[in-house]
């Protein structure tokens, strides 16, 4: 292990020296330059996993893995912000993260003050890309001091309007979710805003209401002088059996017309999504998850849709460069530009069904060079 950390070590001072520094930068800016030329994905998201993992494998303290995360993280926003995203999304810390050690746990949250401030500095990386930070989670569930630090965070930088990262901390899916259906419950019990329009339904039904109401004629508020009405034995007032059944029946049935309650039937996938922490923000084009594992650990879920590309690299977060996120982009365009191409879609269907009729069930795409598994 430690023949490993010397050969890091010479590799780091090799690729800091200024000859081969400019190199790697020139080269960096031309790959980007290529890249802007094709479509590029609107909204990533990251699962930064692979910290621990990390500091084990270097015999390392578990913090300087988390510290080691946050360089990684700095370096991606750089390359997604230069590529032309909007929108970065990454994992930074669970609800469920709570129940690990409070050692790791408080100073996670040392850490995450002091690298907010170094984000949100003016002329820093995401003032210089013009980009806002957004936290989405429970914030009252982080110790006061660091809610005063992302609150400080997000006031430095809510006059960036180009690009958006969105830190989800303390954060899961399923809590989103609860929250989204609990503002959607209590917009619905709300009575709706009546709109002034005099030939509205609501109108139109109260004057009905009011004309068939037998309090409101006139000829019964004003009996008839004819005495021959009385002798007849016809009574020209309203019996006391239903006198006192049919106002309140009509007052009940005024009273829910001007209660206009929206109907729970137009409640719909995008009614749920505008109550989500990502309303709207575009939606969902590229999941990246790091250190092998191949599961989503309750992280976007309401947010991964039918043309959401999942992809699991087999290295760990701190590792994650240029040079592993680059093929994860050129495959999305790859993939992006086929999808609109229908003839090409027609030939993949015809070669598909040809594969099954060989009897191949083999996914296509399921597995790619370099270690990189895209999730059909």
């Amino acid at each position: 292990m430690s023949s490993s950390l010397h050969l890091s070590a010479i590799r780091k001072w090799f690729l800091q020296s200024p000859p081969v520094e400019w190199c790697l930068q020139h080269s960096r800016e031309l790959l980007l330059g290529a890249l802007r030329q094709g479509p590029v994905p609107e909204h990533i998201a990251f699962v930064m996993d692979g910290n621990r993992r990390f500091a084990r494998q270097h015999q390392i303290e578990t913090i300087e893995g988390h510290n080691l995360g946050f360089e990684a993280l700095a370096r991606v926003l750089e390359v997604c912000y230069k590529s032309g995203v909007k929108v970065v999304t990454v994992y930074a810390f669970s609800i469920e993260n709570f129940k690990r050690s409070k050692y790791e746990v408080e100073a996670l949250m040392d850490m995450a003050k002091v690298k907010l401030a170094e984000m949100a500095v003016h002329g820093a990386l995401l003032d210089r890309y013009g980009a806002k930070i957004q936290f989405l989670g429970q914030k009252d569930m982080v110790r006061p001091d660091v809610l005063e630090a992302i609150d400080t965070a997000i006031e430095m930088t809510k006059g960036n309007s180009r690009a958006i990262l969105n830190i989800c901390a303390p954060y899961t899916s399923r809590d989103e979710m609860t929250a989204a259906i609990r503002e959607t419950v209590i917009d619905y019990s709300k009575p709706a805003t009546p709109l002034k329009r005099p030939f509205s339904a609501t109108h139109i039904a109260r004057n009905i209401l009011s004309d068939t109401n037998p309090t409101s004629d006139p000829s019964s508020r004003n009996p008839s002088p004819n005495p021959s009405a009385t002798t007849s034995g016809l009574s020209l007032d309203a019996s006391p059996e239903t006198s006192p059944t049919t106002a309140p029946s009509n007052s009940r049935s005024t009273s829910s017309l001007t209660q206009n309650f929206p109907d729970p039937e137009n409640i719909n996938a995008e009614t749920i999504t505008s109550h989500t922490f990502t309303a709207g923000m575009p939606p969902l084009d590229l999941l990246i998850r790091t250190s092998g594992v191949e599961r989503l650990s309750d992280f976007m879920l309401w947010q991964c849709h039918q043309n959401t590309e999942i992809v699991f690299l087999d290295c760990l977060w701190p590792e994650f460069d240029l040079w592993k996120f680059m093929p994860v982009l050129v495959e999305w365009q790859w993939r992006k530009r086929q999808g609109e191409d229908p003839d090409f879609n027609r030939g993949r269907r015809r070669k598909r069904a040809a594969d099954m009729a060989k009897g191949n069930h083999m996914s296509e795409g399921a597995f790619l060079p370099g270690k990189l598994k895209v999730a059909s």
